[in-house]
């Protein structure tokens, strides 16, 4: 706050700030939506277009590739998983959440408010998922994506906000909220369509976010990334038609 006073002074308190940790556990199954490498590659150095026989001679998809790429990953090889869920997903949710909210506005919890720097550990054993998508051109044309998606997750975010204008209780129920509203990953609840990536807050001696962080870490991540399985039987059935129209054309793809 700045304060005038009358010789013409100007004098500028400091603002305080407060942290809260929060346990969030999945209510909703959470898909990783990192984007390719492949996708990366084209954007900073674009590759000549290819003609009808290019496009026979190369394969469009490798689902577990994709699959394994899906997920955003932590740089801390000794950290407690492989996956990690960015910061700036539940800043996000809790922006989208003040719309909805009477008495908050977006942009101002964008300045207030501050979750963490670094990605979080995202605990969760991830399956391999594929859904039809639409491309975002004219013709909304269809497209088959392969995604990781976790049934059970959870993570702990750490926010930081500016007191007076915001409060402990107000964060948490705006977080809250945000679970609830927004949601966070891939056709999360704030898309409209779809329902995933919804959470909800709970104490760090829940049963089912004990059992998940105990259970769900690195070693189960790492296993289920070496050795995919389909999260469900339409997943299931595509990976076995690929794998054996994979031989039957001839084409190889990385181990």
């Amino acid at each position: 706050m700045v304060v005038k006073k009358e010789s013409g002074e100007i004098v500028i308190h400091t603002m305080e700030s407060g942290t809260i940790e929060f346990c969030v556990l999945g209510t909703t199954p959470y898909i990783c939506h990192r984007l390719a490498q492949k996708a990366w590659k084209e954007l900073i150095f674009p590759g000549a277009k290819k003609n009808s026989a290019d496009k026979e001679g190369s394969l469009k998809h490798d689902p577990i590739k994709e699959f394994r790429d899906a997920p955003y990953r932590m740089a801390d090889p000794a950290a407690p998983t492989v996956l990690a869920i960015p910061s700036s997903s539940f800043k996000g949710a809790m922006e989208t959440a003040a719309l909805d909210t009477p008495g908050t506005k977006k942009a101002q919890i964008g300045r207030l408010v501050k979750v963490g720097w670094a990605d979080q550990a995202l605990y969760g054993v991830p399956k391999v998922f594929m859904a039809i998508t639409r491309s975002s051109d004219i013709n909304r044309t269809p497209d088959v994506r392969t995604r990781a998606l976790l049934r059970e997750w959870a993570c702990k975010v750490r926010v930081t906000f500016h007191k007076p204008i915001l409060r402990e209780q107000s964060i948490t129920n705006l977080l809250a909220t945000a679970g609830q509203l927004s949601g966070v990953g891939d056709w999360r609840q704030e898309k409209g369509s779809g329902e995933y990536g919804c959470f909800k807050l709970v104490s760090a001696d829940d049963p089912d976010f004990k059992r998940i962080v105990a259970t769900c870490g690195r070693k189960a991540q790492q296993d289920a990334l070496d050795n995919p399985v389909a999260h469900n039987d339409e997943t299931s059935e595509m990976l076995a038609w690929f794998g054996v129209e994979l031989k039957r054309r001839g084409f190889k793809v990385a181990a």
